[in-house]
C-alpha cells in the first residue's frame, strides 16, 4: 500500500521567528507514527535551521529547487550535494512557478530530477497544465510531455525513488481547485503512463495533488484511488490548517 504524503511548500515566505513557531506547533502535534508522511520545504536560507528544529521529530525536510549542475561557476545556485549536506531528504523539481516565471524547460527539469537522485534526494516532480491547455483539451498532452522528458533521461525505474505532484496551474494560489473527479482522471493518466513501461513502478509511485488544497476539501480529494496526498502551498503556513490536511490524508 502506498503511504500518503503531505508536503508543505512554503515558497517565498517565513522568517526565523515564524518558522520556529510553525515547527514548534507541528512537531508538538504531529504523531510520531502517523499514517501519512509529512514534509516541509522552507526557503534555502532557512533549511539548516529548520533541520535542527525538526531533529527528533518524524517530519522530514525538503527543498524547493535544486541546480542541475553538481558544482562550479553557477552563482546563486544550490546543488543536490549541498541540500543533502544540510539535512534535506526531498526536493521539489519542475514547480509551475519555476517553469513559467523562470522559463525552465522540460529538459532542464529532467536534469534537476537526475541531479537530485544522484545525491540520494527524493525528487518531487511537479507536472500540470495551464488553463488554456485544459480549455483546449490538451491536459494529457502537456502532462505526457513533461513526464516523458524525465522518463527519456532517467528511465521508469527512477520513479521507484521519486514522487509526482499533479498541480494544475490554474488552481495554484487562485482559490480554485480541480474537482476530485478531475484530479483522479489526471492521476490515473499519469499512473497509466508509467504503467506502459512498468506495472510495478506505476502501482508503487505516489502521486500527490496540489492546487488550493485546504482542510475543507482535502479528505474528498485524498479519497480518490490514485491521489496519494498533497503538495500544499499557502495552507502549509498555518499549523492548524496543515495538521487538519495531514489528518485527512491519514484517514484514507
Amino acid at each position: 500500500m502506498r503511504r500518503p504524503i503531505v508536503a508543505g511548500n512554503w515558497k517565498l515566505h517565513g522568517s526565523r521567528a515564524e518558522n520556529g513557531r510553525l515547527i514548534e506547533e507541528l512537531t508538538a502535534q504531529f504523531p510520531a507514527k502517523a499514517v501519512a508522511a509529512c514534509i516541509v520545504c522552507p526557503p534555502f536560507v532557512y533549511l539548516q535551521e529548520c533541520a535542527r528544529l525538526l531533529r527528533g521529530s518524524s517530519i522530514e525536510l525538503g527543498a524547493q529547487d535544486v541546480c542541475a549542475e553538481a558544482q562550479g561557476a553557477f552563482t546563486g545556485e544550490v546543488s543536490a550535494a549541498m541540500l543533502k549536506d544540510v539535512g534535506c531528504e526531498y526536493v521539489i523539481v519542475g514547480h509551475s512557478e519555476r517553469r513559467l516565471i523562470y522559463r525552465e524547460s522540460d529538459q532542464l527539469v529532467a536534469r534537476k530530477f537526475a541531479a537530485a537522485q544522484s545525491k540520494s534526494l527524493v525528487p518531487i516532480l511537479c507536472v500540470g497544465e495551464q488553463l488554456a491547455d485544459r480549455e483546449a483539451d490538451r491536459t494529457e498532452e502537456v502532462i505526457a510531455r513533461q513526464l516523458d522528458a524525465v522518463l527519456a533521461l532517467s528511465g521508469v525505474d527512477a520513479f521507484a525513488n521519486a514522487v509526482i505532484a499533479y498541480e494544475p496551474v490554474w488552481a495554484i494560489g487562485t482559490g480554485r481547485n480541480a474537482t476530485p473527479e478531475q484530479a483522479q482522471q489526471v492521476h490515473a493518466f499519469i499512473r497509466a503512463r508509467l504503467g506502459a513501461r512498468s506495472d510495478k513502478i506505476a502501482a508503487e509511485t505516489r502521486i500527490l495533488y496540489g492546487g488550493s488544497v485546504k482542510a475543507g476539501n482535502a479528505a474528498e480529494l485524498f479519497a480518490m484511488p490514485d491521489v496519494d496526498g498533497g503538495l500544499i502551498g499557502g495552507a502549509s503556513l498555518k499549523a492548524d490548517e496543515f495538521l487538519a490536511i495531514l489528518a485527512a490524508a491519514g484517514t484514507q
